[in-house]
């Protein structure tokens, strides 16, 4: 069980920022957005050698779906993950190029976001998310590289009904607490419960609920929030999850204090878990 940062929370210009920003934060493991790369803005040799002579290690990778939009909770809703009628073919493509760089990064996780799953499988875009997600996933799991869609954008009981539809081994959930509040998707520590048997990864980060339904919650820096960790750290103990744990902060000016509070606040949490920094 290993601590590290998201690249993307740390918002560096060049591999050697990253490199400066991830050993400012005081850890030694990334999970590295894989975009900069696949846009060409960042070469991947030149990545690997930063990150390399840092002493950095990738633990998992992340792709972000083209088009999404998350100005409000409807735009998201329409534009986000494998939904998008418009945005197949390119996020298709993009996921046989993702894979070529994750086995030149040796990679052997990646997450993203699928969508928002209808709760309802009735729903007309349940069969078209359903068939997308597996051929998405499919394309990595031939590969040898393991699949954890992100939590929040619904219940933990749609998400484990997706998963069983599927069925594949090498698919699981990166779980992020923060996510399942600003999207009022229930309470993480139940959520987690429910889906503890296929958490692959676990992202560290906090937020407050909105007082308005239908509008986005707030994130805040780790042990400001509405997450009760310490609950959540009995459930991460009570069914033995070894998953690694990447902390993430997407708002805020001051992202690498933000983080380094956040690691101090979980330390004793996190050592009691068995988690390496």
């Amino acid at each position: 069980m290993r601590v590290g940062v998201c690249s993307w929370s740390l918002q560096p210009e060049s591999p050697a920022d990253l490199a400066r920003l991830v050993t400012s934060c005081g850890v030694r493991s990334v999970q590295l957005a894989l975009d900069p790369m696949l846009s060409g803005a960042w070469r991947v040799d030149e990545t690997q050698d930063v990150l390399a002579r840092a002493g950095i290690e990738v633990l998992s990778a992340m792709v972000q779906t083209a088009g999404e939009d998350y100005t409000s909770l409807e735009s998201i809703q329409e534009t986000g993950g494998l939904r998008p009628d418009a945005h197949w073919d390119a996020n298709y493509e993009m996921a046989q190029r993702a894979v070529e760089l994750c086995g030149k990064l040796g990679c052997d996780l990646v997450t993203f976001h699928a969508g928002f799953m209808p709760h309802d499988r009735n729903h007309l875009d349940y069969s078209k998310l359903l068939d997308r997600v597996a051929r998405f996933v499919e394309v990595f799991v031939d590969a040898g590289i393991s699949v954890a869609l992100e939590t929040g954008q619904e219940s933990a009981e749609t998400l484990n009904e997706f998963l069983r539809q599927i069925n594949s081994n090498r698919l699981g959930v990166n779980f992020d607490p923060a996510n399942m509040i600003l999207y009022g998707m229930g309470d993480p520590v139940a959520e987690l419960k429910s889906l503890h048997s296929h958490v692959m990864q676990i992202h560290l980060k906090d937020s407050k609920p909105s007082d308005v339904p239908g509008l986005w919650g707030q994130e805040v820096p780790v042990g400001e929030g509405a997450v009760d960790w310490g609950a959540f750290f009995a459930v991460v103990s009570e069914h033995g999850i070894r998953a690694n744990v990447m902390i993430e902060r997407e708002a805020g000016d001051s992202r690498v204090e933000d983080i380094r509070a956040g690691l101090r606040y979980l330390e004793p949490k996190l050592q009691r878990a068995g988690a390496l920094v």
